[in-house]
Protein backbone atom coordinates (compact mmCIF):
# COMPACT_ATOMS: atom_id res chain seq x y z
CA UNK A 1 0.00 0.00 0.00
CA UNK A 2 1.06 3.47 -0.76
CA UNK A 3 1.61 6.15 2.38
CA UNK A 4 3.82 9.17 2.51
CA UNK A 5 6.19 9.24 5.83
CA UNK A 6 7.06 11.63 8.17
CA UNK A 7 9.42 11.83 10.89
CA UNK A 8 10.56 13.54 13.82
CA UNK A 9 14.04 15.11 15.43
CA UNK A 10 15.24 13.27 17.90
CA UNK A 11 19.17 12.37 17.49
CA UNK A 12 19.99 9.30 18.51
CA UNK A 13 16.36 8.22 19.07
CA UNK A 14 15.46 8.24 15.00
CA UNK A 15 17.12 3.92 15.69
CA UNK A 16 13.07 3.99 16.94
CA UNK A 17 11.74 5.32 13.95
CA UNK A 18 13.79 2.32 12.18
CA UNK A 19 12.48 -0.08 13.83
CA UNK A 20 8.74 1.29 13.33
CA UNK A 21 9.52 1.72 9.48
CA UNK A 22 10.94 -2.14 9.77
CA UNK A 23 7.27 -3.44 10.64
CA UNK A 24 5.16 -0.40 8.38
CA UNK A 25 7.45 -1.58 5.56
CA UNK A 26 6.69 -5.63 6.48
CA UNK A 27 3.28 -4.98 6.66
CA UNK A 28 2.99 -3.72 3.00
CA UNK A 29 3.26 -0.14 3.33
CA UNK A 30 5.59 2.00 0.15
CA UNK A 31 6.56 4.68 0.87
CA UNK A 32 5.90 7.77 -2.37
CA UNK A 33 6.73 11.04 0.24
CA UNK A 34 9.01 11.67 2.98
CA UNK A 35 10.06 14.20 5.14
CA UNK A 36 11.84 15.29 8.31
CA UNK A 37 13.84 16.94 10.83
CA UNK A 38 17.23 16.65 11.87
CA UNK A 39 18.09 12.77 12.16
CA UNK A 40 14.16 12.77 10.90
CA UNK A 41 15.51 14.33 7.74
CA UNK A 42 18.76 11.62 7.62
CA UNK A 43 16.21 9.49 7.62
CA UNK A 44 13.74 10.72 5.14
CA UNK A 45 16.57 11.61 2.50
CA UNK A 46 18.06 7.86 2.59
CA UNK A 47 14.23 6.52 2.46
CA UNK A 48 13.81 8.83 -0.70
CA UNK A 49 17.12 7.76 -2.36
CA UNK A 50 15.76 4.04 -2.07
CA UNK A 51 17.03 2.42 1.01
CA UNK A 52 15.05 0.08 3.22
CA UNK A 53 14.30 0.09 6.61
CA UNK A 54 16.56 -3.18 6.25
CA UNK A 55 19.65 -1.79 4.90
CA UNK A 56 18.91 0.97 7.90
CA UNK A 57 18.42 -1.57 10.10
CA UNK A 58 22.27 -2.77 9.17
CA UNK A 59 23.79 0.36 8.89
CA UNK A 60 22.87 1.27 12.56
CA UNK A 61 23.71 -2.04 13.76
CA UNK A 62 27.88 -1.48 12.44
CA UNK A 63 27.97 2.20 12.64
CA UNK A 64 30.32 4.09 15.11
CA UNK A 65 28.10 7.01 15.93
CA UNK A 66 30.92 8.71 18.12
CA UNK A 67 32.58 9.50 14.58
CA UNK A 68 30.11 11.80 13.96
CA UNK A 69 32.43 14.19 16.97
CA UNK A 70 34.08 15.09 14.04
CA UNK A 71 36.27 18.32 15.31
CA UNK A 72 38.05 21.06 12.59
CA UNK A 73 39.67 24.40 12.59
CA UNK A 74 39.49 25.39 16.36
CA UNK A 75 38.30 22.67 17.57
CA UNK A 76 41.08 20.74 17.32
CA UNK A 77 42.78 22.25 20.32
CA UNK A 78 43.60 20.29 23.22
CA UNK A 79 42.00 21.00 26.07
CA UNK A 80 39.98 24.43 25.14
CA UNK A 81 39.26 23.16 21.71
CA UNK A 82 35.77 22.22 22.75
CA UNK A 83 34.98 25.55 24.73
CA UNK A 84 36.57 27.69 21.48
CA UNK A 85 34.73 25.77 19.22
CA UNK A 86 31.81 26.65 21.10
CA UNK A 87 32.65 30.29 21.80
CA UNK A 88 34.54 31.35 18.39
CA UNK A 89 32.75 28.93 15.65
CA UNK A 90 28.52 28.06 17.65
CA UNK A 91 29.35 24.44 17.90
CA UNK A 92 31.76 21.72 19.92
CA UNK A 93 31.70 19.53 16.87
CA UNK A 94 32.03 20.71 12.91
CA UNK A 95 29.17 18.05 11.45
CA UNK A 96 31.61 17.44 8.16
CA UNK A 97 31.59 13.94 8.38
CA UNK A 98 27.95 13.51 9.08
CA UNK A 99 27.87 15.60 6.01
CA UNK A 100 30.46 13.56 3.86
CA UNK A 101 28.71 10.18 5.24
CA UNK A 102 25.31 10.86 3.84
CA UNK A 103 26.91 12.07 1.00
CA UNK A 104 28.34 9.08 -0.31
CA UNK A 105 25.31 7.13 1.01
CA UNK A 106 23.37 9.29 -1.27
CA UNK A 107 25.39 8.90 -4.11
CA UNK A 108 25.83 5.13 -4.05
CA UNK A 109 22.04 5.55 -4.99
CA UNK A 110 22.94 8.08 -7.83
CA UNK A 111 21.51 10.71 -5.85
CA UNK A 112 23.63 14.17 -5.43
CA UNK A 113 21.33 17.07 -5.97
CA UNK A 114 17.62 17.51 -5.51
CA UNK A 115 16.86 17.05 -9.64
CA UNK A 116 18.12 13.45 -9.02
CA UNK A 117 15.03 12.61 -6.93
CA UNK A 118 13.42 13.48 -9.98
CA UNK A 119 15.21 12.08 -12.35
CA UNK A 120 14.87 8.42 -11.21
CA UNK A 121 11.18 8.52 -10.14
CA UNK A 122 12.12 8.44 -6.24
CA UNK A 123 9.73 9.50 -3.43
CA UNK A 124 9.40 13.53 -3.29
CA UNK A 125 11.58 14.84 -0.22
CA UNK A 126 10.98 17.87 2.15
CA UNK A 127 13.81 18.62 4.55
CA UNK A 128 12.62 21.05 7.73
CA UNK A 129 16.14 23.48 8.73
CA UNK A 130 15.65 26.49 10.65
CA UNK A 131 17.07 30.02 9.69
CA UNK A 132 18.38 31.55 12.56
CA UNK A 133 19.50 34.72 10.87
CA UNK A 134 16.04 35.22 8.97
CA UNK A 135 14.09 33.92 12.07
CA UNK A 136 11.88 31.48 10.24
CA UNK A 137 11.53 28.25 8.91
CA UNK A 138 13.46 27.10 5.43
CA UNK A 139 11.66 24.04 3.83
CA UNK A 140 14.34 22.42 1.34
CA UNK A 141 13.89 22.19 -1.25
CA UNK A 142 10.85 24.54 -2.10
CA UNK A 143 12.31 27.24 -0.05
CA UNK A 144 15.34 27.89 -1.60
CA UNK A 145 13.76 30.12 -4.74
CA UNK A 146 13.47 32.98 -2.03
CA UNK A 147 17.14 32.74 -1.51
CA UNK A 148 17.55 33.59 -5.34
CA UNK A 149 18.71 29.66 -5.99
CA UNK A 150 18.18 26.37 -7.72
CA UNK A 151 15.74 23.94 -5.71
CA UNK A 152 16.98 21.08 -8.07
CA UNK A 153 20.76 21.70 -8.02
CA UNK A 154 20.73 21.74 -4.57
CA UNK A 155 22.85 19.15 -2.58
CA UNK A 156 20.71 16.48 -0.72
CA UNK A 157 23.59 15.84 1.77
CA UNK A 158 24.43 19.77 2.67
CA UNK A 159 20.17 19.86 3.16
CA UNK A 160 20.88 17.38 5.69
CA UNK A 161 23.79 18.40 7.56
CA UNK A 162 21.42 21.82 7.55
CA UNK A 163 18.90 19.82 9.15
CA UNK A 164 20.93 18.18 11.80
CA UNK A 165 22.70 20.78 13.13
CA UNK A 166 21.97 20.53 16.77
CA UNK A 167 21.97 23.72 18.53
CA UNK A 168 25.33 24.42 20.35
CA UNK A 169 26.66 21.14 19.45
CA UNK A 170 27.28 20.92 15.72
CA UNK A 171 28.05 24.07 13.90
CA UNK A 172 25.76 25.61 11.80
CA UNK A 173 25.87 25.75 8.30
CA UNK A 174 27.07 29.44 7.07
CA UNK A 175 24.77 29.47 4.26
CA UNK A 176 25.60 32.05 1.12
CA UNK A 177 22.66 33.35 -0.86
CA UNK A 178 21.66 36.56 -3.31
CA UNK A 179 20.55 37.96 -0.50
CA UNK A 180 23.81 37.93 1.79
CA UNK A 181 24.46 34.90 4.48
CA UNK A 182 22.29 33.15 6.97
CA UNK A 183 23.77 30.73 9.84
CA UNK A 184 20.89 27.42 9.50
CA UNK A 185 20.80 24.83 12.11
CA UNK A 186 18.65 21.87 13.28
CA UNK A 187 15.09 22.07 11.66
CA UNK A 188 12.95 21.11 14.84
CA UNK A 189 13.77 24.72 16.18
CA UNK A 190 10.87 25.53 13.73
CA UNK A 191 9.38 22.78 13.04
CA UNK A 192 10.48 19.47 14.70
CA UNK A 193 7.61 17.69 13.26
CA UNK A 194 6.18 18.58 10.29
CA UNK A 195 3.14 15.68 9.97
CA UNK A 196 0.98 17.91 7.82
CA UNK A 197 3.50 19.11 5.00
CA UNK A 198 2.06 16.71 2.15
CA UNK A 199 -1.87 17.36 3.18
CA UNK A 200 -3.75 18.36 -0.18
CA UNK A 201 -7.34 19.45 -0.61
CA UNK A 202 -9.82 17.09 -0.64
CA UNK A 203 -9.57 13.21 -0.44
CA UNK A 204 -5.85 12.71 -0.21
CA UNK A 205 -4.65 9.52 -2.99
CA UNK A 206 -2.99 7.80 -0.12
CA UNK A 207 -2.25 8.15 3.90
CA UNK A 208 0.31 9.88 5.15
CA UNK A 209 1.84 8.33 8.45
CA UNK A 210 3.90 10.46 11.10
CA UNK A 211 6.98 9.05 13.26
CA UNK A 212 6.68 10.34 16.83
CA UNK A 213 8.65 10.45 20.19
CA UNK A 214 6.57 9.57 22.97
CA UNK A 215 7.59 10.96 26.52
CA UNK A 216 6.57 10.94 30.17
CA UNK A 217 5.03 13.68 31.29
CA UNK A 218 7.62 14.48 34.38
CA UNK A 219 10.13 14.29 31.71
CA UNK A 220 13.07 16.34 32.34
CA UNK A 221 17.16 17.19 32.01
CA UNK A 222 18.22 14.24 30.29
CA UNK A 223 20.10 11.41 32.87
CA UNK A 224 19.51 14.44 35.52
CA UNK A 225 22.58 16.37 34.14
CA UNK A 226 22.94 19.54 35.59
CA UNK A 227 25.91 20.89 33.34
CA UNK A 228 25.70 24.10 31.11
CA UNK A 229 26.21 22.26 27.98
CA UNK A 230 23.04 19.94 29.05
CA UNK A 231 21.45 22.72 30.12
CA UNK A 232 21.97 24.96 26.71
CA UNK A 233 20.39 21.12 25.22
CA UNK A 234 17.41 21.35 27.61
CA UNK A 235 16.63 25.09 26.14
CA UNK A 236 16.51 23.86 22.57
CA UNK A 237 14.65 20.53 23.37
CA UNK A 238 12.01 23.05 24.99
CA UNK A 239 11.70 25.71 21.74
CA UNK A 240 11.45 21.95 20.28
CA UNK A 241 8.39 20.76 22.16
CA UNK A 242 7.23 24.70 22.30
CA UNK A 243 6.92 24.26 18.29
CA UNK A 244 5.46 21.00 17.99
CA UNK A 245 2.28 22.21 20.49
CA UNK A 246 0.29 22.77 16.66
CA UNK A 247 0.84 19.24 15.44
CA UNK A 248 -1.01 17.71 18.56
CA UNK A 249 -4.65 17.72 17.29
CA UNK A 250 -6.46 15.11 17.45
CA UNK A 251 -6.62 14.03 13.40
CA UNK A 252 -2.66 14.26 13.24
CA UNK A 253 -2.59 11.92 16.27
CA UNK A 254 -4.65 9.52 14.99
CA UNK A 255 -1.87 8.91 11.98
CA UNK A 256 1.20 9.07 14.21
CA UNK A 257 2.99 6.20 15.56
CA UNK A 258 3.98 7.38 18.56
CA UNK A 259 7.45 5.48 19.86
CA UNK A 260 8.92 5.49 23.78
CA UNK A 261 12.18 6.71 24.04
CA UNK A 262 12.61 8.25 27.55
CA UNK A 263 15.94 5.94 27.66
CA UNK A 264 17.92 7.76 25.34
CA UNK A 265 19.21 11.15 24.82
CA UNK A 266 19.02 12.68 22.24
CA UNK A 267 22.83 13.22 21.91
CA UNK A 268 24.07 9.88 23.24
CA UNK A 269 26.41 8.96 20.33
CA UNK A 270 27.75 6.48 22.60
CA UNK A 271 24.96 4.38 23.00
CA UNK A 272 25.69 0.78 23.87
CA UNK A 273 24.19 -2.03 21.38
CA UNK A 274 21.64 -3.02 23.94
CA UNK A 275 19.98 0.26 24.35
CA UNK A 276 20.12 0.59 20.73
CA UNK A 277 18.38 -3.01 20.18
CA UNK A 278 16.05 -1.79 22.79
CA UNK A 279 15.02 1.52 20.82
CA UNK A 280 14.52 -0.38 17.62
CA UNK A 281 12.36 -2.55 19.32
CA UNK A 282 10.40 -0.26 20.70
CA UNK A 283 9.90 1.25 17.53
CA UNK A 284 8.69 -2.20 16.19
CA UNK A 285 6.33 -2.51 18.34
CA UNK A 286 4.45 1.16 18.42
CA UNK A 287 3.74 0.68 14.39
CA UNK A 288 2.30 -2.66 15.21
CA UNK A 289 0.80 -1.56 17.81
CA UNK A 290 -0.84 0.82 15.42
CA UNK A 291 -1.71 -0.91 12.85
CA UNK A 292 -3.71 -3.04 14.83
CA UNK A 293 -6.18 -0.38 15.15
CA UNK A 294 -5.92 1.91 12.41
CA UNK A 295 -8.24 1.15 9.21
CA UNK A 296 -7.77 2.48 5.67
CA UNK A 297 -11.75 2.40 6.08
CA UNK A 298 -12.10 4.91 8.72
CA UNK A 299 -9.40 7.13 6.85
CA UNK A 300 -11.25 7.02 3.74
CA UNK A 301 -14.68 8.05 5.34
CA UNK A 302 -13.12 10.38 7.13
CA UNK A 303 -12.58 12.08 4.48
CA UNK A 304 -15.79 12.06 2.55
CA UNK A 305 -17.48 13.18 5.16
Amino acid sequence: MKADAVFEGGGMRGIGIIGALTYMEKSGYIWQNTAGSSVGALIASLIAAGYSSKDLKEMVINLNFLKFLDTSGLQRFPLFGKALGFFKEKGIYSGDYLEEWIKKLLNDKNIDSFKDLKFYNKPSLKIIASDITRKRILVLPDGLSEYGLDCDNFSVAKAVRMSTSIPFYFKPVEFKHKYGTSYIVDGGICCNFPIDIFDIEGVPPWPTFGFKFQFPKTSYTASGKTDPLSFLFDIADTMKNESNAPWSREENKARTIFIPSATVDSVEFNISKEKSIALFKSGYKSAKEFLNTWSLEDYIKKYRN
